[in-house]
C-alpha cells in the first residue's frame, strides 16, 4: 500500500510538472506560427531570429534554431529537424513513467491481495471455526487491488491527456518548421525580384 501511495504521489507530481511545462511551451503558439512567415519576409531573418529567441515557447525554439541556421548559412533543414527532435524529447519527458505506473499499480495491488490472502488462509489453519477472521482478512486484502486499480486509472487518465497534448504540440512544431521554410523562401524570392 505504501508503494501504491508513492506511485499516486508520483503521478500527481508528474501531472503538475507536465501541465506547467505544456502550458508554457504552447503559450500563444497558434498566433505565433500563423504570423511567422510574414514576419520573416517583412523584418528579415536576423530580426526574426532575435524575436524568436526571446520567446519562451516550443514553436519559437524550433523557429529560432532554423532562423539562426539560415542567417549563418548552415543547413536549414538539419537545424529544424535537430531542434524539433530536442523539443519533442522534452515534450515526451516523464510520460513513460506514467505508462509504467499504469501497468505497475494493478500488479502491486494484486501482490498485496495475494499476500493478504495467504495471511488469511494461515489464520484459517490456526483458528478453525472462526469464519469472521478469514473473511475480514480477505476483505482487507482486496483493498490493495482496489487501490492499485484506482492509481492505474488515475495514471492512465493523466497519460492520455498529456499524450493528446503532445500530439497537438508536435503538430505546432511541424507548422513552425514549415513557416520558417516558407518565410525564408518568400524572403529570398523577394530579394531576387528586387535584384
Amino acid at each position: 500500500m505504501y508503494i501504491l501511495l508513492l506511485c499516486s504521489i508520483f503521478v500527481a507530481a508528474i501531472a503538475i510538472e507536465r501541465w506547467r511545462f505544456y502550458r508554457q511551451a504552447g503559450k500563444g503558439a497558434g498566433a505565433f506560427v500563423k504570423d511567422l512567415a510574414q514576419e520573416i519576409k517583412g523584418q528579415g531573418i536576423k530580426a526574426s531570429a532575435e524575436r524568436c529567441g526571446s520567446v519562451n515557447t516550443a514553436a519559437a525554439y524550433v523557429a529560432a534554431a532554423g532562423l539562426r541556421a539560415a542567417s549563418e548559412g548552415t543547413n536549414l533543414v538539419l537545424a529544424l529537424d535537430t531542434a524539433y527532435g530536442e523539443m519533442a524529447m522534452e515534450l515526451r519527458a516523464r510520460l513513460n513513467y506514467l505508462s509504467t505506473i499504469v501497468t505497475l499499480a494493478p500488479l502491486l495491488g494484486l501482490l498485496g491481495t495475494i499476500s493478504g490472502m495467504i495471511q488469511s488462509f494461515s489464520i484459517f489453519s490456526v483458528r478453525a471455526g472462526e469464519p469472521l477472521a478469514i473473511t475480514g482478512g480477505i476483505g482487507e486484502a482486496l483493498v490493495a487491488t482496489a487501490t492499485g486499480l484506482c492509481v492505474a486509472i488515475f495514471a492512465l487518465l493523466v497519460h492520455t491527456y498529456f499524450a493528446q497534448k503532445l500530439d497537438e504540440m508536435l503538430a505546432v512544431l511541424d507548422k513552425a518548421s514549415a513557416a520558417v521554410q516558407e518565410g525564408i523562401g518568400m524572403k529570398k524570392e523577394g530579394e531576387n525580384h528586387a535584384a
